[in-house]
């Protein structure tokens, strides 16, 4: 699908889906289920066991905010969505926000009526080939086949960067990560593009992962984060500051393991607000004052999700680069909690 074709279905169903009203939130407890929009198999970011339990980076923002706001992190309904259908399930109601790789842009934003709540990921689109193609860069691609997925700004920044560079290529159109391995694996294509995230972990699930290689030029800017629908502030407060109480919970040092220390009251005044023994922060996002501490909970501070889904010590081997805190060198920060 092109991309123009694309985006016109989906202002159509932009334009005539009810913008949201506020009161999300207070469906999410009477319905005492999260229904969370995820991909539909990433690993390390989102991808169900054999048991059909999901877990990954994308996956503990969602359990954050179950526990958040129900007060337990196994109260969630996943849905998987697919580069075509995320927005949609968004827009129509079928799940309350989305945590699928998904990148902040203009037109989401403006035209589609969605709200970004913050970045959780920062990231670029690469390329990633099989160490036979004999390939050392992007600009050695030149008259390639080129798998890459629909509904994704992915298409968009393909199209510019070969045009850019007086390329041509031909695009192999897949409509999710499975598949895009199973015809990348095939020689279907000379070469996969998508988020450098994404290529670490389609790699990592391959036989041999080290015959393969990404290349090193990254193409675009990819903020990833999690999304709700436009038209409910309350809710879209609630899963923004989720996120950011997992971010300042790494800043304050505030891990899994002292949790329940610092929660009993420090000198710093921020993090007894943040864990909810000084203030009532949560009762102004409509939930109690341990909401932030139930969140941290679940799966640590950021840095321990990172580290523990798609970090340097699992097969995704991620370093934290642009996504270390800011005080390390990185673009993570939590807004102030005053």
């Amino acid at each position: 699908m092109k991309a123009s074709v694309f985006w016109g279905a989906l202002t159509a169903v932009g334009l005539a889906a009810t913008v949201a009203s506020a009161g999300t939130l207070d469906d999410v407890k009477a319905r005492g289920i999260l229904n969370c929009g995820v991909n539909t198999g990433l690993v390390g970011f989102a991808a169900p066991d054999a048991n059909g339990n999901w877990s990954g980076f994308d996956v503990a923002i969602c359990r954050a905010v179950a526990a958040a706001v129900l007060g337990d992190p196994t109260k969630i309904k996943f849905v998987p969505t697919t580069g075509e259908t995320r927005f949609t399930s968004l827009s129509s109601g079928e799940i309350d926000m989305l945590a699928r790789n998904s990148t902040w842009t203009f037109k989401r934003e403006v035209d589609l009526k969605l709200q970004f709540v913050g970045v959780n990921y920062y990231d670029g689109q690469g390329f990633m080939v099989s160490k036979k193609l004999g390939v050392s860069s992007a600009k050695e691609l030149g008259g390639a086949t080129i798998c890459v997925q629909t509904g994704t700004t992915t298409e968009l920044n393909l199209a510019d960067y070969f045009k850019s560079h007086n390329m041509k290529y031909t695009p192999i159109s897949i409509k999710n990560d499975a598949e895009g391995k199973q015809q990348f694996l095939a020689g279907a294509c000379d070469a996969y593009t998508t988020d450098a995230s994404g290529l670490a972990a389609l790699r990592a699930t391959f036989e041999n992962p080290q015959d393969y290689v990404i290349l090193p030029e990254i193409i675009s800017k990819e903020p990833l984060g999690p999304v709700v629908r436009q038209g409910d502030d309350q809710w879209a407060s609630v899963v923004r500051w989720t996120l950011y109480a997992l971010i300042e919970a790494e800043e304050l040092g505030v891990t899994s393991a002292n949790l329940e220390e610092l929660s009993k009251g420090t000198d710093n005044p921020e993090l007894n607000r943040l864990l909810g023994s000084e203030d009532n922060l949560g009762g102004m996002l409509g939930l109690d004052k341990l909401w932030a501490k139930r969140a941290i909970a679940v799966g640590g501070n950021y840095g321990e999700i990172f580290e523990a889904t798609i970090g340097g010590s699992t097969p995704i081997g991620l370093a934290r680069g642009l996504n270390a805190l800011w005080t390390k060198g990185g673009l993570m920060y939590a807004m102030p909690f005053h």
